[in-house]
This record gives structure tokens, C-alpha cells and sequence, in this order.
């Protein structure tokens, strides 16, 4: 049994027939091609696989692709436009905000849904919110130096 779906997925829509278990990480890497969003854990708990459905960032490991159906999805390849980084990519690459970088698109992903509703987070409130995002190379220093930075480029 299949079902069909039908994502705006960066601005362009995408139908397909999936298996109704598909997970919308799965689809969006496997079907779509868009290995940005990472899989980390498949438990929900590292934050590598966040998106944005609807403009709020979820945890794409835990959600089927089916509940996705009609919504806009953005992932970090939809970010970046006309060649230029979005500022908050432009913060983590200019602050060494990454290590390794397999966090590092769900950690923007999750930074983005923050500043778009707090436009200047203090350190601990970007500490608390990402609090469901796991990075195993760094002490989170530079990550929340880039966060800060790149919310100071969005309110410019």
C-alpha cells in the first residue's frame, strides 16, 4: 500500500507515492536528494534531522512524510540564495561555529525558529533552546557566539 504526497519542499512542490511508514528524513534524503538533513539518532534525541514545516523547526526523524502532506518544508539547501549564504550560515562559518559539521544544519535549522521569535536571545535562552540539539565535538561556545552573531545580521 502506498499513499501520496504532495510537499513544498525550498519553494518547489514534490509529489510522490510512499509507503505511509516513510519518514519525512527519509524522503527528503532518499527521494529528493537533499542529504543536508542528517540523520543522527532515529530517536529523536540529536536534532541533526531538523527542518522547518510551516515555518516551525521539527524534528524530521519523528515525523512521516504523510503528515507533511500540503506543507511547506524548508530544509538547510533552502537557505542559501543566489550563491549567498543565508546570515545565520554565514554567522556559523564566520564564528567556527561548527567542528565536524554533522550538527551543524539542524543547529541552524533550530537557531532560525528561535531568532524568528526572539529576535535578540541572551546566551542562556539560546543554551535552552538548543537543548534537543546534540554537537559531540564542541563545548557550544562558538555555536552560541554564531547564533548571537547571526541574529545581529538578521536584525541589520
Amino acid at each position: 500500500m502506498t499513499v501520496t504526497v504532495s510537499i513544498t519542499v525550498n519553494g518547489k512542490t514534490a509529489t510522490a507515492e510512499v509507503e505511509p511508514r516513510t519518514l519525512l528524513v527519509q524522503y527528503l534524503r532518499e527521494n529528493l536528494g537533499l542529504t543536508g538533513t542528517h540523520v543522527g539518532c532515529d530517536t529523536s534525541q540529536c536534532g541533526a534531522c531538523v527542518v522547518h514545516v510551516d515555518g516551525v523547526s521539527v524534528k524530521s526523524c519523528t515525523m512521516l512524510v504523510a503528515q507533511a502532506n500540503g506543507a511547506e518544508v524548508t530544509t538547510i539547501e533552502g537557505l542559501a540564495a543566489n550563491g549567498n549564504l543565508h546570515p545565520m550560515q554565514e554567522a556559523f562559518r564566520e564564528n567556527h561555529g561548527l567542528q565536524c559539521g554533522f550538527c551543524t544544519p539542524g543547529m541552524i535549522m533550530s537557531a532560525l525558529d528561535l531568532v524568528k521569535n526572539n529576535a535578540k536571545p541572551s546566551e542562556v535562552e539560546i543554551r535552552d533552546w538548543l537543548e534537543g540539539n546534540i554537537c559531540r565535538c564542541t563545548g557550544y561556545h562558538n555555536i552560541v557566539k554564531s547564533i548571537r552573531a547571526g541574529a545581529q545580521a538578521m536584525r541589520n
